[in-house]
């Protein structure tokens, strides 16, 4: 991938959790469809082969395989014989942004979560210090956790404010999510 006359290193745009309860390929998919709902990735924009971004990466090419197959499935690339993947145009898809795909994600966390045996106060204190650890880390490389998209496409994403207290909990109880 060029950016800016710059290369991007895959390992960067997709940092993978192998103590992770998600298999590696939704891991890979779900950052994909991150990328592209947030306009990092661009309809047209051609893909890392899957032999490249396997290897750049470090895991099956199978898994890769199947990551593409099922985001053509799903309709947010397209294939093209010999020439390799594009993003697909997925603005007239409904339901299809970053706010939609991190609430979405948001929801099965605190699911999970609840399913461990935590509490509510247990995962905000767990969220918390990972948020905090992820800024710090953020900090200390000089960066604003944004650089990469906002060089590339000129742009970030904004997200909604929080909603108002206690929507959060009728979600994760499951009134609305």
């Amino acid at each position: 991938m060029v950016e800016l006359g710059r290369t991007i290193p895959a390992g960067d745009l997709f940092d993978l959790d192998n103590a992770s309860s998600l298999p590696v390929w939704l891991q890979l998919k779900n950052r994909f469809i991150y990328l592209i709902t947030s306009g990092f990735y661009l309809p047209g924009d051609q893909l890392p082969t899957v032999r490249g971004l396997a290897a750049q990466v470090e895991v099956n090419y199978n898994t890769v395989s199947k990551v593409y197959q099922s985001l053509e499935e799903d309709g947010y690339i397209v294939s093209k014989r010999r020439q390799g993947a594009f993003v697909a145009d997925v603005s007239d898809k409904p339901g299809v942004s970053a706010s939609v795909m991190a609430e979405a994600l948001t929801a099965e966390y605190l699911q999970r979560c609840t399913e461990l045996g935590l509490s509510l106060e247990d995962i905000d204190a767990q969220f918390t210090a990972a948020l905090v650890a992820a800024k710090a880390k953020r900090d200390k490389n000089g960066g604003t956790g944004h650089d990469t998209q906002e060089a590339r496409r000129g742009r970030l994403v904004k997200f909604p404010d929080a909603p108002a207290e206690g929507a959060a909990d009728e979600r994760a109880a499951g009134n609305g999510a």
